[in-house]
């Protein structure tokens, strides 16, 4: 058996043509282009090189894109002063804050002040409360909603499947057990302290891979013919790998997702969408 890919790269490309002519029809009737804002403190290179990414990004749709950077020694004030102010700018449809902050800037700063209206990657406590409520009408983090997106736009059925997660960050894990649970998957969500791993993960119809460890998933530990979603992003040396050893479970598995190529470029594209969807609202 040799997996098939869940390419990634080929539903991003298909999705930002759609979304570019979404973008068009908006920027005709509202006159104006649908923009995300990104603020950035104390920015690293691999966080420079992400904002360039959702830069062309949205250029290259026809969006509009703006970067707000703060040095690291910025205060709360001046960070809350700038999230009042994109908030309250109508040219703004979607912001997002690159983390993580400074240690003397908790994520709380954010998550309580931004506008939910305009919280495309889903940190905020009302929509983190309503995608726990399952309530609809909400922003999800991007990065697990273009990992959905990937399995919908496959094909994939999920409705009675059994889903496990290993990871259970606020950012993927915990929120992609979520956005399974509402399409009626059985969920299991797997951590550092869960005993006897392989037994539950040989279980899973649907594996999910959250967990920042280079390779941690490994042949064994895939029951043959299911999916695996890897959201891992490791640098090892200069190769960049996911969180599951990709030439053994391929092998094994039904569906894979690459590393790279695989659920990295939809979060780019989630982010468009969720920013364009915003504008859209405004309507």
């Amino acid at each position: 058996m040799s997996a098939q890919i869940l390419d990634g790269r080929t539903i991003a490309r298909t999705m930002r043509r759609e979304i570019a002519e979404r973008a068009a029809a908006f920027s005709a009737q509202a006159g104006r282009q649908a923009t995300i804002a990104v603020v950035q403190v104390a920015a690293d290179p691999s966080s420079v090189a992400y904002v360039r990414q959702i830069e062309k990004s949205f250029v290259g749709a026809g969006m509009g894109f703006g970067l707000h950077s703060l040095p690291e020694a910025c205060t709360a004030d001046e960070l809350t002063g700038l999230i009042r102010q994109l908030n309250a700018d109508v040219g703004v449809d979607g912001v997002i804050v690159q983390m993580p902050l400074p240690k003397h800037l908790p994520q709380s700063l954010v998550a309580d002040l931004l506008d939910p209206a305009k919280d495309v990657d889903g940190i905020t406590s009302l929509n983190t409360g309503r995608l726990m409520q399952g309530l609809g009408d909400y922003f999800a983090p991007a990065t697990p909603a273009g990992g959905m997106e990937l399995l919908r736009r496959y094909q994939i059925p999920l409705r009675g499947k059994r889903a496990v997660l290993v990871g259970r960050s606020n950012v993927v894990g915990r929120p992609m057990a979520l956005l399974l649970l509402h399409q009626n998957a059985t969920v299991t969500i797997c951590h550092s302290h869960t005993a006897e791993l392989s037994e539950l993960t040989r279980q899973a119809d649907v594996l999910v891979a959250a967990i920042g460890k280079a390779g941690m998933i490994t042949a064994d530990m895939v029951k043959p013919g299911a999916v695996v979603i890897d959201f891992g992003v490791n640098m090892v040396g200069d190769r960049m790998l996911g969180d599951v050893e990709s030439e053994g479970v391929a092998q094994v598995a039904g569906y894979l997702t690459p590393v790279p190529g695989g659920t990295g470029p939809m979060t780019n594209v989630m982010l468009m969408l969720n920013t364009l969807m915003a504008a859209e609202r405004l309507l």
